[in-house]
């Protein structure tokens, strides 16, 4: 799961500023966990779309780097510029072919040059702008080229089975919204927002990891929802009991839930 390299104004800040701050102890592995849990579908749709060698690529949020580094190891691409505003995961792993550009995404011109795949994962739901944003990364793509982008999608509705699961969720997406801006109803739009970008064609899916004791996705929201208590108490919604539960309720059996899936869409630029 990827780290945000910019972020428009809200009540708290934004994404790294008022929670998941990168200079916070073990921050760089629950990004990990997320990596852990989205990585391989994420890779395998990137090479499935031809990412290859001779390709030039732009990862955006990149991170801790590891998909940036396996587009390089087993898709065997040219080379992959790696972008967030703060890097320090990154210069921790170098390999040949990576190059690191610290910069905020939603500066103008943050990045120069065409690239074959300009692929973001879990960025622009953090972001205001991410309708203008979506124009600029497809600038950004080379003709015959292709734009992937993934983002989470809640699965919960009014008629999903309360649980303390589905009470921490509500609470931890309302409570970033108000606090940085995070806002994922929009994402399912995202096919229509890359054919509004002028790419075509345009396609889409939803990958929704399995919530088991253990697993990488448990353990990524259990973090998760430890690093941002404070916006999910603010909501009124739960108290730290509630918070609490949720989290035992993840490694127990008790668990049967749905995790937020992650709808990745791709559109290519014509040529």
């Amino acid at each position: 799961m990827n780290a945000v390299p910019g972020g428009g104004a809200s009540e708290g800040g934004r994404y790294g500023e008022a929670f998941f701050r990168p200079e916070q102890a073990g921050e760089g592995e629950r990004i990990d966990f997320g990596a852990l849990a989205y990585d391989d579908i994420t890779v395998a749709r990137l090479r499935a779309l031809g990412a290859g060698p001779g390709w030039r690529c732009l990862d955006v949020g990149a991170g801790t780097g590891t998909v940036s580094r396996r587009l390089l190891g087993e898709a065997g691409v040219e080379s992959v510029l790696a972008v967030d505003r703060d890097v320090r995961f990154l210069g921790e792993r170098p390999v040949p072919g990576l190059d690191l550009l610290e910069a905020d995404i939603t500066a103008p011109g943050f990045v120069s040059g065409r690239y074959d795949l300009v692929h973001a994962r879990f960025v622009l739901m953090h972001l205001a702008e991410h309708e203008s944003l979506i124009t600029t990364l497809a600038e950004l793509v080379s003709p015959g080229g292709v734009l992937v982008l993934s983002d989470a999608v809640d699965l919960t509705n009014d008629r999903t089975p309360r649980t303390p699961y589905t009470t921490a969720m509500a609470a931890m997406w309302q409570g970033l919204r108000a606090s940085i801006g995070t806002d994922v109803s929009w994402v399912r739009s995202y096919p229509h927002l890359l054919r509004a970008a002028g790419l075509r064609p345009v396609a889409a899916e939803i990958h929704v990891p399995p919530l088991q004791p253990g697993s990488p996705i448990s353990r990524f929201w259990a973090d998760t929802w430890e690093r941002s208590r404070p916006a999910m108490l603010a909501t009124g919604l739960v108290d730290d009991a509630a918070v609490d539960a949720a989290i035992r309720y993840l490694v127990s059996d008790e668990c049967a839930a749905l995790s937020a899936g992650m709808l990745t869409a791709w559109g290519w630029k014509p040529e």
